[in-house]
Protein backbone atom coordinates (compact mmCIF):
# COMPACT_ATOMS: atom_id res chain seq x y z
CA UNK A 1 0.00 0.00 0.00
CA UNK A 2 1.34 3.40 -0.95
CA UNK A 3 -0.05 6.92 -0.96
CA UNK A 4 0.61 10.18 -2.75
CA UNK A 5 1.21 13.37 -0.82
CA UNK A 6 0.73 16.76 -2.45
CA UNK A 7 2.40 19.69 -0.70
CA UNK A 8 1.51 23.29 -1.53
CA UNK A 9 3.93 25.92 -0.22
CA UNK A 10 2.95 29.59 -0.22
CA UNK A 11 4.41 32.76 1.26
CA UNK A 12 7.42 32.48 -1.04
CA UNK A 13 9.40 35.69 -1.38
CA UNK A 14 10.12 36.90 -4.92
CA UNK A 15 13.72 36.47 -6.04
CA UNK A 16 14.57 34.68 -2.82
CA UNK A 17 16.05 31.41 -4.05
CA UNK A 18 14.62 27.90 -4.34
CA UNK A 19 12.11 26.33 -1.98
CA UNK A 20 13.09 23.10 -0.25
CA UNK A 21 10.64 20.69 1.37
CA UNK A 22 11.23 17.59 3.45
CA UNK A 23 8.89 14.78 4.41
CA UNK A 24 9.54 13.81 8.03
CA UNK A 25 8.47 10.79 10.06
CA UNK A 26 8.96 10.52 13.82
CA UNK A 27 10.64 13.92 14.30
CA UNK A 28 11.52 17.20 12.60
CA UNK A 29 15.30 17.10 12.77
CA UNK A 30 17.40 16.07 9.79
CA UNK A 31 17.70 12.33 10.57
CA UNK A 32 13.88 12.02 10.51
CA UNK A 33 13.43 13.94 7.25
CA UNK A 34 14.71 11.47 4.68
CA UNK A 35 12.72 12.47 1.60
CA UNK A 36 13.01 15.93 0.10
CA UNK A 37 12.54 18.00 -3.00
CA UNK A 38 13.40 21.44 -4.34
CA UNK A 39 11.68 23.82 -6.76
CA UNK A 40 12.45 27.31 -8.03
CA UNK A 41 10.63 30.16 -6.30
CA UNK A 42 8.14 31.68 -8.68
CA UNK A 43 4.77 33.34 -8.27
CA UNK A 44 4.68 33.11 -4.49
CA UNK A 45 3.71 29.42 -4.52
CA UNK A 46 5.28 26.03 -5.25
CA UNK A 47 3.79 22.53 -5.51
CA UNK A 48 5.46 19.24 -4.70
CA UNK A 49 4.27 15.65 -5.03
CA UNK A 50 5.70 12.72 -3.08
CA UNK A 51 4.72 9.38 -4.61
CA UNK A 52 4.76 5.87 -3.14
CA UNK A 53 4.72 6.99 0.49
CA UNK A 54 3.82 4.33 3.05
CA UNK A 55 0.74 5.26 5.09
CA UNK A 56 1.56 6.66 8.52
CA UNK A 57 2.10 9.83 10.53
CA UNK A 58 4.20 12.49 8.76
CA UNK A 59 5.05 16.18 8.94
CA UNK A 60 6.41 18.54 6.30
CA UNK A 61 9.17 21.07 6.89
CA UNK A 62 9.91 23.73 4.26
CA UNK A 63 12.14 26.74 3.78
CA UNK A 64 13.20 29.17 1.09
CA UNK A 65 16.94 28.92 0.52
CA UNK A 66 17.54 32.64 -0.08
CA UNK A 67 21.28 32.32 -0.64
CA UNK A 68 21.25 28.89 -2.32
CA UNK A 69 23.58 27.20 0.17
CA UNK A 70 21.30 24.17 0.71
CA UNK A 71 20.53 24.79 4.38
CA UNK A 72 18.34 26.93 6.61
CA UNK A 73 20.63 29.70 7.87
CA UNK A 74 20.30 30.69 11.52
CA UNK A 75 21.49 33.39 13.90
CA UNK A 76 23.95 32.59 16.67
CA UNK A 77 20.91 32.01 18.91
CA UNK A 78 19.40 29.53 16.45
CA UNK A 79 16.63 31.73 14.99
CA UNK A 80 16.01 31.09 11.27
CA UNK A 81 17.18 33.86 8.94
CA UNK A 82 15.24 32.58 5.91
CA UNK A 83 11.49 32.00 5.41
CA UNK A 84 10.41 28.65 6.85
CA UNK A 85 7.28 26.73 7.80
CA UNK A 86 5.78 23.42 8.87
CA UNK A 87 2.62 21.46 8.24
CA UNK A 88 -0.08 21.58 10.87
CA UNK A 89 -1.35 24.42 13.02
CA UNK A 90 1.98 25.44 14.52
CA UNK A 91 2.86 28.80 16.01
CA UNK A 92 5.80 30.83 14.72
CA UNK A 93 8.20 30.06 17.56
CA UNK A 94 10.90 27.86 16.10
CA UNK A 95 10.74 24.16 15.45
CA UNK A 96 7.48 22.71 16.82
CA UNK A 97 7.04 19.28 18.34
CA UNK A 98 6.52 16.61 15.71
CA UNK A 99 3.02 15.91 17.11
CA UNK A 100 1.98 19.54 16.45
CA UNK A 101 3.05 19.39 12.79
CA UNK A 102 2.02 15.80 12.09
CA UNK A 103 -0.85 14.55 9.95
CA UNK A 104 -2.08 11.08 9.05
CA UNK A 105 -1.32 9.94 5.52
CA UNK A 106 -3.54 7.13 4.29
CA UNK A 107 -4.07 5.52 0.93
CA UNK A 108 -4.78 6.99 -1.64
CA UNK A 109 -3.16 10.16 -0.28
CA UNK A 110 -3.50 13.65 1.09
CA UNK A 111 -2.75 17.29 0.42
CA UNK A 112 -1.16 19.69 2.90
CA UNK A 113 -0.32 23.38 2.81
CA UNK A 114 2.74 25.01 4.35
CA UNK A 115 2.98 28.78 4.72
CA UNK A 116 6.46 30.27 4.85
CA UNK A 117 7.20 33.19 7.14
CA UNK A 118 10.25 34.82 8.69
CA UNK A 119 11.15 34.64 12.36
CA UNK A 120 13.08 37.92 11.98
CA UNK A 121 12.68 40.87 9.58
CA UNK A 122 14.60 40.60 6.33
CA UNK A 123 18.08 42.09 6.54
Amino acid sequence: MAATLKVEVDGIEPGGGPVRVALCQGGLSEPFCTRGDEAPASGGRASFTFQDVAPGAYAVAAFQDANGNGRLDRTGLGLPLEPYGFSGAVARRGRPDFSDAAFALQEPGAAVRVRLARALPRR
